[in-house]
């Protein structure tokens, strides 16, 4: 699948909206951090040569607003966090553990050379990098690049997925349901994944089981970077999806994987288009998500695909499945994974629950209560 990737354009993003995109290339520093010798604490601004002793305090520097002279032997100015440290000073003395009275500081004990103040680019240098290419922007490093004075970023443009639900018995929660039919969540499970791994959504409307209207519903997806349609693509006589997109000029790459719940996944390409068909069940296609499109959809973006395991430990014992590796919903409580009950494809109101993907492999027998798993957090 990733072979078939091709990260997407670069494009200019202002840093207030750059939170969430991915660097195309890597960040640099606009200026040293701090640009100024500052003070780490309030406290004074002195000479450490003349400590202990009693100072005469000739000024109060507050942040944003440098001394007017420079420090003289004998002196001691009032400085704030953060502020510029006079000219003449080597020191800066903490608040706390100096008297002050009519103007006069007694210092007790001497301070030693450079005491509480922060170097120019003691964080960073100018042209040093403040994050690489590939990152996902996330607070820190939107701070960061904010504080080096980069006011414009290099991102990969987000991608524009399409997510497109199958299946003539969905109906939009809230309306009445008839005989016969459930409500549609797949599209809003979707959606939301796909949003949070970094990618422009456009839910398209149910389609119905019914050839002209999927393959027209599948010929609009297209136009998008990534599709991800659920239902329609295992066996059935109403399964549509696959021979839609082979007349839609689709390779199919893959069909069905050794993977429970979500075997009957379809991945395909149409041009630079990444086609993923999953499952209809809830589950299967939440699992295939975060195991199929995630990496690609970050991949896409220039960032690490994965997917990233963590390692946890079982907290009962469970079975194994002699063909297929099974992914089960889990509540993970510090590094302890308890598989939760009903482990079905179609239940997704016990996998809200879930805030892990435990990863069983394939084979005979169980794996014991306090084995080490590998998991996907959720």
């Amino acid at each position: 699948m990733l072979e078939r990737v091709r990260p997407l354009e670069a494009e200019d993003v202002p840093i207030a909206d750059a939170g969430g995109r991915v660097t195309a290339e890597a960040v640099r520093a606009a200026v040293d951090l701090p640009p100024f010798r500052s003070s780490a604490m309030d406290g004074f601004a002195v000479r450490a040569a003349d400590t202990p002793g009693t100072l005469a305090i000739v000024e109060r520097i507050a942040a944003g607003r440098p001394a007017t002279r420079s420090l003289a032997a004998g002196e001691a100015m009032g400085i704030a966090t953060g502020g510029v440290v006079p000219a003449g000073a080597d020191a800066v003395v903490p608040i706390e553990v100096v008297v002050e009275r009519d103007n006069r500081l007694d210092v007790p004990q001497a301070v030693a050379e450079q005491d509480n103040i922060r170097p120019v680019g003691g964080d960073v240098r100018r042209g040093d990098d403040v994050v690489e290419e590939g990152t996902r922007l996330g607070p820190s490093q939107v701070g960061a690049i904010a504080a080096a004075g980069v006011g414009v970023v290099r991102c990969t443009r987000r991608p524009r997925a399409a997510v497109l639900p199958t299946g003539t018995e969905l109906r939009p929660p809230g309306e009445e349901l008839r005989p016969g039919e459930i409500y549609e969540s797949n599209g809003l499970i979707l959606a939301e994944q796909l949003r949070d791994a970094g990618a422009e959504v456009e839910r398209l409307p149910t389609v119905a089981d019914d050839e002209d209207a999927t393959r027209a519903a599948l010929a609009r997806a297209l136009e998008a970077d990534v599709v991800v349609t659920s239902g329609g693509v295992s066996v059935g006589p109403h399964d549509l999806v696959r021979r839609l997109l082979a007349e839609l000029r689709a390779e199919e790459v893959f069909w069905r994987v050794a993977v429970k719940p979500g075997k009957p996944v379809v991945f395909a390409t149409v041009g630079r288009t990444l086609v993923f068909g999953l499952p209809g069940n809830p589950v299967s296609a939440l699992v295939g998500f975060e195991l199929f499109v995630r990496p690609a959809v970050r991949a896409l973006q220039g960032a690490d695909p994965g997917p990233h395991y963590r390692l946890a430990r079982l907290a009962r014992a469970v079975r194994r499945d002699p063909a297929r590796d099974a992914l089960l919903r889990a509540r993970l409580d510090g590094e302890a994974a308890s598989p939760l009950s009903g482990q079905e494809s179609h239940m997704i109101v016990r996998a809200a629950a879930a805030n892990a993907l435990v990863l069983v492999p394939r084979g005979e027998g169980e794996l014991a209560e306090g084995e080490s798993v590998s998991y996907l957090p959720l």
